[in-house]
C-alpha cells in the first residue's frame, strides 16, 4: 500500500483534525486511540494515519483503530516519537507499507495494522479487562473517601448572566454519538429553549447544529476561537493547586473567564452548575458513564462522576442513544399516498357540492376569457 501527501503533525489529535484535508497524511502521538478521535479523523476524509505510539496497547479494547481501518484508512502504528523531529509540517512524504519516506530516505518505520490484527489485539485486551476494572474500582473508592463532601455538602458555583433557576439545561459533551443525539434533540431545543452548556468542544457541537451556547465550561483547550467569542459565559476548570491553564488562552484572546477550582471533570462541573443553580431538568448528551468510555478518556477512576450523578440523578436525563430510540418511517411513498388522498378528497367535494361545481365552472370561464377563447 502506497500513499503520498503533505504531512500534518500534532500530538493532540483533536487539534490536528481541525486542519486536516483528504490530501494530507496525519501524524499523531496517541496511545490507545479512542473512538471519538478516530471518528474525527474519519470525518476529514484522510486516507493515511501514522501514529508515533501504539494505537492499541492492550490495556483495554479501544475501538478507535478498528474504526479507522474498517473505514479504509491506512494506519501505520508505533513508528516512535522521533518522527516528529524528522518531518516538518507540510513536507511531502511517502508511505510504503510500514515505511515513512522523505526525499527518498526512510525516516521512520512502523507496523501497518489491519482489521484482523486489531481484532486479535482487542480480543487479547478483553481478557485483561477484569484487572482494569479492579484498578478502576480501587481508584474510585480512594477518591470517594477523600471527596465525599461533594455529595453531602452544597457547592458554591460561579454566577452566570443567563438565568438557570427553574429552566431545562442541556449539557453537551463531545463523547460517543453526540452528533446524532444532538441532531435528534433539535425539536426539543426549539420548543423548550433550554440553557445550552457546552463542555469544551461540546460548545462547537452546539454551534454546528444551529444554536448558540449560553455557557462554556472546561479547560478551553478544544473550543474554537469563534465560539469562545460568541458571548457565552466562560467558566474555566481550575485545579486545587491554583493552576488554570484555560485562563491563559482566554487572556490571549482578550476574553474574561471565571475560574472554578474543584476536583472533578469538566462535564461534572457542568452538571453541578445546573443542579446548584436550580435547574428544573438536566439533559446530558455525550457524557461518559461506563468503564470503556472512561478508559477512552484516559481516566483511571470515575469517583467525581459517580458522586455527581448520585447528587443530580433525580433531575438528570441521559440522552445517550436517543437517536436510536425512534426513527421516523415516513418516506416518499407515504408522502405520495397522502397527496393522492388529499386529491381524491377534493375531487369528491367538487362532485357532490353544487356550490363547488358552480365555483369551478366560473373559474374555468374566467380562465378561458383571459385567454380570449
Amino acid at each position: 500500500m502506497r500513499h503520498v501527501g503533505s504531512a500534518r503533525l500534532d500530538k493532540r489529535t483533536k487539534d490536528l483534525v481541525r486542519r486536516l484535508s483528504s490530501e494530507d497524511i496525519a501524524f499523531i502521538d496517541h496511545i490507545d486511540l479512542d473512538r471519538v478521535s478516530a471518528e474525527g479523523l474519519l470525518s476529514t476524509g484522510v486516507e493515511a494515519v501514522v501514529n508515533a505510539s501504539p494505537s492499541i496497547s492492550g490495556v483495554y479494547p479501544n475501538v478507535g483503530p478498528l474504526l479507522l481501518t474498517r473505514g479504509g484508512v491506512t494506519l501505520v502504528d508505533n513508528v516512535g516519537p522521533s518522527v516528529f523531529s524528522a518531518i516538518r509540517d507540510g513536507e511531502v512524504i511517502e508511505i510504503v507499507d510500514g515505511d515513512i519516506i522523505l526525499d527518498g530516505t526512510v525516516v521512520a518505520t512502523g507496523t501497518r495494522l489491519t482489521v484482523q490484527s486489531i481484532e486479535a489485539s482487542m480480543e487479547k485486551a478483553r481478557e485483561g479487562l477484569g484487572d482494569q476494572l479492579d484498578k478502576f474500582a480501587r481508584n474510585t473508592l480512594e477518591f470517594l473517601d477523600k471527596e465525599k463532601s461533594l455529595l453531602i455538602e452544597g457547592t458554591v458555583v460561579p454566577e452566570t448572566k443567563v438565568e438557570i433557576n427553574g429552566r431545562h439545561v442541556l449539557v453537551v459533551v463531545r463523547g460517543y454519538d453526540y452528533q446524532q443525539d444532538l441532531d435528534a434533540l433539535k425539536p426539543y431545543i426549539r420548543e423548550m429553549r433550554p440553557v445550552l452548556i457546552g463542555v469544551d468542544g461540546g460548545a462547537d457541537a452546539i454551534r454546528d447544529v444551529g444554536f448558540t451556547p449560553d455557557i462554556i465550561v472546561g479547560d478551553m483547550d478544544s473550543v474554537s476561537d469563534e465560539v469562545l467569542r460568541g458571548g457565552a459565559d466562560l467558566i474555566v476548570h481550575a485545579y486545587a493547586d491554583g493552576r488554570c491553564p484555560g485562563m491563559e488562552r482566554l487572556d490571549e484572546l482578550g476574553l474574561k473567564g471565571i475560574p472554578w477550582p474543584i476536583t472533578a471533570t469538566s462535564e461534572d462541573l457542568a452538571l453541578l452548575l445546573a443542579w446548584e443553580s436550580g435547574a428544573d431538568l438536566i439533559v446530558a448528551v455525550g457524557t461518559h458513564a461506563n468503564l470503556v468510555e472512561y478508559l477512552d478518556k484516559g481516566r483511571k477512576g470515575m469517583a467525581s462522576t459517580f458522586l455527581v450523578r448520585l447528587k443530580v440523578g433525580s433531575k438528570l436525563v441521559d440522552a445517550k442513544g436517543v437517536n436510536k430510540l425512534y426513527r421516523t418511517s415516513v418516506g416518499p411513498s407515504h408522502l405520495l399516498a397522502i397527496a393522492l388522498a388529499a386529491l381524491i378528497t377534493i375531487s369528491v367535494v367538487i362532485l357532490i357540492s353544487p356550490m363547488a361545481r358552480d365555483f369551478l365552472a366560473l373559474a374555468l370561464l374566467q380562465f378561458r376569457a383571459s385567454l380570449g377563447l
